[in-house]
């Protein structure tokens, strides 16, 4: 069976995945590449100039240390709230689990644009939030939520939280309630069966999600480029004024590739996390 695995006449079948790998993420990376070891915008003169640059500045350090900032930030605000929902999803009945797909999906079927505007009107002086602390004798006066991290945060929660869920939710519905059940006919209270039982089982759901919405905070240029505003700066912010403003096309290929290798490296290690944790949780 090994052998017919791997035989000759099944390597046709991935030319036209890998073909389409080499086109739509090998080559504009390659040229990506490329573009970042030029030293001027006219892209005349080849060098490390443009890298020396960005690493040898503060400035860029600080900012893509706050855009990884930001993504654990979010991952840790939508796993604080989208874990608990996903047990009661667990222990709910197929009734209710389809009540809250609908619920949790629902908002992928809107435009991030039109979620993010949303939120300006939310996190606003006349918003909800504030109306409420005003209501409840908390603040005097409304607090600045806009073009602050904190209300990014509270944006990016709500915006990437279908991105936590659905991975979680998918490996929980899968897990057999007859071990849940064991650990509890064994006489372990509900918080030993929790840690012990559903959240070692539940850590493959746990690290996709961890991971999706790392990625896609700190990516999220329409998110943070609305309610941050210019007073918060990020990774894609800086590379859409390097391309898109100045035309900076070597300085905006450095910044994009220091963005997708900070994050692939973070990923690997929210992968290495999840494993060790359930080694840990297992023992």
């Amino acid at each position: 069976m090994n052998n017919a695995a791997i035989s000759p006449g099944r390597w046709p079948l991935a030319v036209p995945l890998t073909l389409a790998f080499m086109v739509f993420f090998a080559a504009p990376l390659l040229m990506l590449a490329v573009t970042s070891m030029y030293e001027d915008d006219g892209l005349t003169r080849f060098g490390g100039a443009t890298w020396a640059k960005f690493l040898a500045d503060r400035f860029y350090w600080k900012v893509t240390l706050d855009t990884l900032k930001l993504g654990v930030m979010t991952v840790c605000a939508t796993l604080l709230i989208g874990y608990p929902l996903a047990v009661v999803y667990m222990q709910s009945n197929e009734r209710w689990r389809r009540l809250m797909l609908f619920i949790i999906i629902m908002p992928v079927l809107l435009s991030v644009v039109v979620r993010t505007f949303a939120w300006i009107v939310i996190l606003g002086n006349e918003g909800v939030i504030n109306q409420a602390v005003m209501a409840l004798g908390l603040s005097p006066t409304p607090l600045r939520l806009l073009q602050t991290e904190l209300g990014l945060i509270l944006s990016l929660t709500q915006i990437e939280m279908p991105m936590m869920l659905l991975p979680l939710i998918s490996v929980m519905a899968r897990m057999d309630r007859n071990l849940i059940d064991a650990s509890v006919a064994l006489g372990a209270s509900r918080w030993r069966t929790l840690f012990k039982v559903v959240l070692p089982l539940s850590i493959p759901g746990l690290v996709a999600g961890c991971t999706l919405v790392f990625a896609s905070s700190t990516t999220a240029f329409i998110s943070q480029s609305i309610i941050g505003g210019n007073r918060l700066v990020y990774l894609p912010l800086v590379i859409w004024q390097q391309s898109l403003v100045v035309y900076n096309w070597p300085l905006a290929a450095v910044a994009s590739i220091v963005l997708l290798a900070s994050v692939m490296l973070c990923v690997v290690l929210i992968a290495a996390l999840g494993r060790r944790g359930a080694r840990y949780l297992h023992v």
